[in-house]
């Protein structure tokens, strides 16, 4: 039997390892975040431009996700990511909706082709970016409550997380394209 070591297969998981903020997130950790999710459009779209489809279609680990549904998956987390700094911004402490992202990976349309996807992640980034940079230190500090997770998260914790969450996925396609 041919067995994947655990601590291995958790590096394939995980190649940047989990989130964790710092003790206190200051303008320059949000600046940094901000600035991370800024390029990742473009990081994107140059380690995804010449792929052809049996590479898209290629897991980054075994029972892992394809190239092709990750680039996806960001579009949908960070569509979500949106919405929910929206809710924060504009309610008190709003519940945010939480969403099964292994279903949503199994829709029809995480099979098509990825370049619209590429597009409407750098348009969204945009539209994040901009929100992000306007914001004040008070804004910073709004809070949503997770079901899911059973905690309030600010929104300062939340930029540095999806920041995380997207170098954490172009790992996952660098494990495919041995970039």
């Amino acid at each position: 039997m041919n067995r994947i070591n655990p601590l291995c297969m958790e590096n394939l998981r995980f190649p940047i390892g989990q989130f964790k903020a710092p003790e206190k997130i200051t303008k320059q950790h949000r600046d940094q975040w901000i600035g991370t999710i800024q390029q990742l459009p473009h990081e994107l779209k140059v380690l995804t431009r010449h792929l052809p489809d049996e590479v898209l279609d290629m897991p980054y680990r075994p029972g892992g996700w394809t190239v092709r549904t990750v680039v996806h998956h960001i579009a949908d987390s960070h569509t979500n990511c949106l919405i929910r700094f929206k809710w924060a911004l504009t309610e008190n402490n709003p519940v945010i909706k939480a969403y099964n992202e292994a279903i949503w990976a199994t829709l029809h349309d995480y099979r098509s082709p990825i370049q619209p996807t590429l597009d409407y992640i750098e348009h969204l980034h945009f539209k994040m970016v901009c929100l992000f940079r306007g914001l004040s230190e008070e804004q910073w500090q709004r809070t949503f409550y997770h079901p899911e997770y059973n905690t309030t998260v600010r929104l300062d914790w939340n930029v540095g997380q999806y920041a995380w969450h997207g170098e954490h996925h172009i790992a996952h396609i660098r494990l495919v394209v041995k970039e």
